[in-house]
């Protein structure tokens, strides 16, 4: 069979003979039914990828009024509305139809890997983009057997090599947070992760150590601490920094909301920021921009993120080459009131202990 055939005349059959199988064999992996074995499936991959066959879904893909389906946690965040307004920018741009889905205001039993996919093509839609850590390697596996375009945004957990996926460059900006405070004479400075087991976290996690210890400041455990990226773990983690011996001059904060928690629990306990301790954020949201004081962050850029991430999938649908399957965006530190050189006082010191009691 010549690769020079042209997809549209191009037959199952036709690709079953060249893969050695028989016809309903081509036709399960095709539809990504699971009956097949995984070298059997290989095979044919292999031949569909070197033919150019596309899927009845990829076909169809690009009518007049193509639709994407975008997935998110929830839309409680800023971090979500700046990349939902990327998604929905670019949408507008391209003609193409954003169908938004919400995991945590799902309804009803659960919803199995394989139904939610198949959910996809019998409502023949054109891709997903996936910002929402429901999304477990099981669901994503089940999208690409059936041939889905799917980009993952930021995920929480590194996807498969052979997975599209937007992010941002976390352990630069995880550097820069912990450099500028560094410059200003910080030494004891605080980390307030996201999920442990994040990616993103643990990248900026580990551009923060990068910079301390290249100052020859060793990391101290008692200083890092991970969490949801909600206020409520700047609290926890707050009031556990306070009760320290020695708290902390600086706090870097692994996401704006995290560094709202962190503002709020501070003026509980009367602790003034910048003067008494400095803090910087990660996201770069509005929320940074309004805070009291306006927060110091490492701005990612959120809604070209949503705008890659969307013409990255109808790349996928269009049945483009792509040089890389990973994006990553370049992040940049926007200083504002939230940080300044540390005071060493007695008075702070005595602060923190009667908090302690």
């Amino acid at each position: 069979m010549s690769t020079s055939t042209k997809p549209s005349k191009l037959t199952l059959a036709a690709v079953a003979k060249e893969a050695g199988v028989s016809t309903p064999t081509v036709s399960k992996v095709v539809n990504g039914r699971e009956d097949v074995a995984e070298a059997t499936r290989a095979r044919v991959l292999a031949v569909l990828e070197k033919t150019g066959y596309r899927s009845p879904l990829q076909r169809k893909s690009l009518p007049a009024a193509s639709t994407v389906e975008a997935v998110f946690d929830s839309l409680n965040s800023a971090y979500s509305v700046e990349v939902l307004n990327g998604v929905l920018e670019q949408a507008s741009v391209a003609d193409v139809e954003v169908i938004l889905s919400v995991t945590s205001r799902q309804v009803g039993p659960p919803v199995s890997p394989e139904e939610r996919a198949q959910r996809m093509i019998d409502e023949r839609r054109s891709g997903m983009i996936v910002v929402t850590s429901a999304f477990d390697s099981a669901q994503l596996r089940a999208f690409q057997r059936r041939q889905i375009p799917m980009v993952v945004i930021d995920p929480l957990n590194p996807p498969a090599l052979d997975v599209f996926s937007v992010g941002a460059s976390n352990w630069a900006g995880g550097k820069a947070a912990a450099t500028h405070l560094l410059e200003l004479g910080h030494r004891r400075i605080a980390y307030i992760g996201g999920p442990a087991a994040a990616e993103c976290s643990q990248a900026r996690l580990h551009g923060y150590m990068a910079a301390l210890m290249a100052e020859g400041i060793t990391v101290d455990h008692e200083y890092v601490s991970s969490g949801p990226f909600r206020p409520e773990n700047g609290v926890k983690a707050m009031k556990a920094l306070l009760a320290l011996e020695d708290p902390p001059t600086a706090i870097f904060a692994a996401s704006d909301s995290i560094a709202l928690g962190v503002l709020a629990e501070a003026r509980r306990q009367d602790v003034r920021i910048p003067e008494e301790m400095s803090l910087v954020g990660f996201d770069g949201t509005h929320q940074a921009e309004e805070s009291v004081p306006p927060l110091t962050s490492v701005s990612q850029p959120l809604q070209e993120m949503g705008r890659s991430a969307l013409s990255f999938v109808l790349r996928q649908v269009r049945g483009e080459e792509v040089d890389s399957r990973r994006v990553e965006l370049a992040t940049h530190l926007v200083v504002r009131e939230s940080t300044a050189a540390p005071r060493t006082s007695v008075l702070w010191r005595n602060a923190a202990r009667t908090q302690r009691r």
